[in-house]
């Protein structure tokens, strides 16, 4: 049996809206094709299992094992074509590229004029709307048109067509080596997480300095500006400078406001856009701005003027319900989140073809901070073990070490310390093979390999002392970012002073908030 998430076919059918799967029948029914064709018998059956199952496919003599890939690959196709006709699935891009196939019919047929004029509407929507891949196209075809169809429209069409060839290619350039630059920093991002030492620094900057392009910003357009704040933003990630993350986030999320035809044409980027203004100013600890753009972004549900299709819901969950969680860990709100979990759960099993293993670990990790933060120890360890467990996982290795961290920190608080030492050198073992071990998580072991060395009454004053080591690497340009894991110093205040760790972070969120 082939495991149905693994199954293109059978997962593409099972993402039909109702009005999808009628359509497509409807659209069967249009080509004139018999009611008991082989492909849509096999899409009838698709529809109704639960889980894919190759089996029940040949039991049900719809088609042979020899002929089933073909078949397959055919209602593939069929759906397809039906999605492209449904006018949900209709936007700028796809009209202009309908537009530049029919000039290319039309310029087959020998229709030179009509091909022409055709392509100048398709070239001018394309320039406005900030399209100018096919905007390319279309000026190559028009060169191709020319060059074997005098017009005589006007005496320098030629001289006029290189020119526009030659800025619409210059600004693609421009944008692909932007876009790769970009590509390679999130890349680099998930691979190692936050550069850990000074070597690393001068390498990213090196590697920044290196790639990026030379650029002219009065002559960028939205794309160019678009790909050049994205790959700033992931440098400042990088080298966590999230004053500078702000910035760019922000520069990005006031683009679409000047220009704001792009967000129904660019709808992922738009979220993107605040999904990092959120993490940026989570970062710089900016509760009352944060909860405004959250708020922002929860309203674009409601709006009529947002088109939701099945990626953009996925991504408003993914989105929302992470920062959601956030504004719990910037207010020290742990009690009042927990009830979050329960529809992030549901979320999870709802979006799971389209939420990838990273962004499901990510989601574990908040969950059991949010517990651990609610002083529920063991439902918090529940949730790192899925981390700890994942054999599969090979980003965010710092994602990877500081769950181990916080499972300890978990264990001892719950009590749980019957195997701690054997778990402490196991976490040691992983931190030294993963290259990962800092100031910050060596004083945690060193501490905590030491507990049972303390008598009672001195444990306040152990934390006392630990908590004075971590508080100098708390501003420190590389050991501060255990601090965006784990609040470490929040954890230590709260043993010292005999009060829950939420209590202590919702007094210091008033403190920076006033």
């Amino acid at each position: 049996m082939t495991n149905g998430q693994k199954d293109a076919l059978f997962t593409l059918i099972k993402s039909l809206s109702k009005s999808e799967k009628r359509q497509f029948k409807l659209y069967v029914n249009r080509l004139g094709m018999n009611a008991e064709a082989k492909f849509l018998a096999l899409f009838n059956l698709l529809e109704k299992l639960k889980q894919y199952d190759e089996r029940q496919i040949l039991e049900s003599g719809i088609v042979k094992k020899q002929q089933l890939s073909n078949l397959k690959a055919h209602l593939y196709k069929q759906v397809l074509i039906s999605l492209r006709l449904n006018p949900v699935h209709q936007n700028v891009r796809s009209q202009l590229r309908e537009q530049l196939d029919f000039a290319t019919i039309l310029y087959h047929k020998g229709l030179y004029k009509q091909s022409l004029k055709m392509l100048d509407r398709a070239k001018t929507a394309a320039i406005e709307h900030e399209e100018k891949n096919i905007a390319y196209e279309v000026v190559e075809l028009e060169k191709i048109i020319e060059s074997q169809y005098i017009t005589r429209s006007m005496s320098n069409r030629a001289e006029q067509l290189v020119e526009q060839a030659k800025t619409i290619s210059r600004q693609n350039v421009l944008t692909s080596r932007l876009s790769n630059l970009s590509l390679q920093l999130y890349g680099l991002m998930l691979k190692t997480g936050y550069v850990k030492n000074d070597e690393e620094l001068q390498v990213v900057k090196k590697f920044f300095s290196d790639k990026l392009p030379e650029y002219d910003n009065d002559l960028m357009g939205f794309r160019e500006k678009l790909w050049l704040f994205k790959a700033y933003l992931w440098y400042s990630f990088l080298t966590q400078d999230f004053l500078a993350s702000y910035r760019y986030s922000k520069k990005w999320v006031d683009l679409f406001d000047e220009y704001p035809k792009m967000i129904k044409l660019n709808p992922v980027f738009f979220l993107k856009g605040h999904n990092y203004l959120l993490e940026s100013l989570f970062f710089i600890k900016k509760q009352t701005h944060f909860k405004e753009v959250l708020t922002k972004l929860e309203k674009l549900n409601e709006s009529e003027a947002f088109v939701v299709d099945d990626n953009i819901e996925s991504l408003l969950f993914l989105y929302t319900y992470s920062h959601k969680i956030n504004y719990h860990f910037l207010s020290g709100t742990f009690n009042e989140g927990i009830p979050v979990v329960d529809e992030v759960l549901s979320g999870l099993k709802k979006y799971q073809s389209r939420i990838d293993e990273h962004h499901i670990m990510v989601f574990y990790y908040k969950i059991a901070c949010l517990y651990f933060g609610a002083g529920d120890n063991r439902s918090c360890i529940k949730y790192l073990q899925k981390i700890i467990n994942n054999r599969s996982l090979k980003m965010r290795q710092d994602l990877m070490c500081f769950a181990r961290v916080l499972n300890l920190v978990a264990h001892y608080d719950a009590g749980i310390d019957y195997n701690l030492e054997m778990q402490i050198r196991i976490t040691y073992k992983f931190l030294l093979k993963m290259d990962n071990l800092q100031k910050v998580q060596k004083e945690m072991i060193r501490f905590l390999r030491s507990l049972g060395d303390f008598y009672p009454q001195d444990l306040k004053n152990e934390f006392a002392k630990l908590h004075a080591t971590l508080k100098e690497y708390e501003d420190h340009p590389y050991e501060k970012r255990a601090f965006l894991y784990l609040d470490i110093i929040s954890w230590l205040e709260s043993k010292i002073k005999g009060k829950p760790v939420g209590e202590i972070i919702r007094e210091k969120a008033l403190m920076l908030n006033k």
